[in-house]
């Protein structure tokens, strides 16, 4: 699944924006900023830091360049539209 066929354009330094759900209530999401980094654990590699913690940045995460393209998905796939 594709979901964001365009991760590859980001850069270590870049800010972007991803939907997170907390960890202790899994029915809460929004859209949290976040930044593009060197995976420590796979160099050559690009991860999104979060919350303290690594990710790995693939074409599967829904990660956005502006928050209002975030929200706006958002809105689109939870409903709120």
């Amino acid at each position: 699944m594709k979901v964001n066929p365009e991760y590859t354009s980001h850069n270590p330094g870049d800010v972007v924006y991803v939907f997170y759900r907390n960890p202790h209530t899994q029915d809460i999401a929004n859209v949290q900023e976040a930044a593009v980094v060197n995976n420590p654990d796979n160099p050559g590699e690009l991860a999104i830091f979060l919350y303290e913690t690594y990710y790995p940045l693939t074409n599967e995460m829904a990660v956005y360049s502006s928050e209002a393209d975030a929200i706006s998905a958002y809105e689109r796939y939870f409903g709120y539209e």
